[in-house]
């Protein structure tokens, strides 16, 4: 067996259908590890009061990097009356293991590529090719809030006065995180022969946060002359995605946009059957679909896996085995191209298990014929 020790979190929901799609896919590409299996997820937040409990973290800390299938969350008051009796008087408050996973290992970079493989009849144009930065460790995700204003908020001097019913979140943005994250997406870009960089925000508005962030943009950009440098709001941003998408390259941005911006961009390259990302830390990440837990499919054997199995075969390229990856890639194309295998969000029938198959199949057929 290979050195590789894996975290293997499948969650629930649909989460254990599309791990074992990856699973297969990995296994028929050759790729060898040791699975060790992690317990996260809904049941464990209403039996133990804790979604990510620390044994998780525990093995988080004793493997290369992990895989995330998916997971159920609810609102701060239905999760507190799922919880077990014996919990439901402590004061626990939910929050994402994701997120959680994120903060506590530093994965600054949410890495999410966005590219159409041709024949997806889901493609809002063809050859699009976007990769988005997001910053994944601070600004309106960083877990402060108040369901009601503190007192000493009461007296801050605002355009509008703070009711004291209204609940409060707090944004966090530092120049470190924001420098950081820039540089990531600079260096991607000279790595991969990318031509341009577009540092999205809204500082027009949010003066003090965004511009933080885009201050720290413009440090970098001059850094690396040979890449295109442009900003843009986030609204803007949105319509001339929909406009132009052939325009944008890589996208850096906060968290919170981040989070928006990479599911406007699966929709235009397949939808979230399709979206994928990597939660990247200087020594460790995470590897996940990005279409959460859809729990009334649960069980049902039909979401599409390709987000699942693109997010292994990130993985593995994170792990260095990058001609794995590209067979992988390849044997995805392959399948969506042919479009005999389809699930029923790309208008066929084929089962979760079918696709992975095929893909399967095809990395079989491509070995054979070396």
């Amino acid at each position: 067996m290979s050195g590789y020790r894996i975290a293997w979190l499948p969650g629930d929901g649909i989460g254990p259908e599309v791990s074992d799609a990856a699973r297969l896919v990995l296994d028929a590409a050759g790729f060898q590890a040791d699975y060790v299996h992690g317990d996260i997820g809904w049941e464990f937040w209403c039996s133990e009061g804790d979604a990510l409990p620390p044994r998780t973290l525990d093995l988080l800390r004793h493997t290369d990097c992990a895989f995330f299938g998916a997971i159920t969350s609810k609102p701060a008051g239905e999760a507190v009356r799922e919880l077990a009796p014996e919990f439901q008087s402590q004061g626990l408050s939910y929050r994402s293991p994701i997120v959680r996973m994120r903060q506590l290992l530093d994965l600054y970079i949410c890495l999410r590529p966005c590219r159409t493989f041709p024949g997806n009849p889901l493609n809002y144009r063809e050859n699009i090719d976007l990769v988005i930065f997001r910053e994944n460790t601070e600004g309106m995700y960083i877990g402060v809030e108040f369901p009601e204003v503190p007192e000493q908020l009461l007296a801050i001097p605002a355009m509008k006065p703070i009711p004291p019913d209204a609940a409060i979140s707090i944004r966090s943005v530092t120049r470190q995180a924001s420098r950081r994250i820039v540089e990531a997406a600079f260096q991607f870009a000279v790595k991969n022969g990318r031509r341009k960089v577009t540092a999205v925000h809204k500082a027009n508005v949010l003066r003090a946060t965004c511009g933080v962030f885009l201050e720290a943009a413009r440090e970098v950009a001059p850094l690396y002359p040979k890449i295109q440098f442009d900003t843009a709001n986030v609204d803007a941003m949105c319509m001339w995605l929909l406009k132009d998408p052939l325009n944008y390259d890589v996208i850096v941005t906060t968290n919170l946009f981040g989070d928006i911006l990479s599911d406007l961009c699966s929709q235009l390259t397949g939808g979230m059957g399709f979206g994928y990302s990597g939660n990247i830390g200087e020594k460790y990440a995470v590897f996940e679909p990005t279409h959460g837990s859809a729990p009334k499919y649960a069980g049902q054997n039909k979401v599409n896996p390709l987000a699942a199995i693109l997010a292994a075969k990130m993985m593995v390229e994170w792990l260095g085995e990058r001609d794995i990856a590209r067979n992988i890639e390849r044997a995805v194309a392959a399948v969506v191209e042919r479009g005999a295998v389809r699930t029923y969000d790309l208008g066929g029938s084929a089962s979760t298990m079918d696709v992975a198959q095929s893909v399967a199949e095809s990395l079989r057929f491509a070995h054979a014929m070396r």
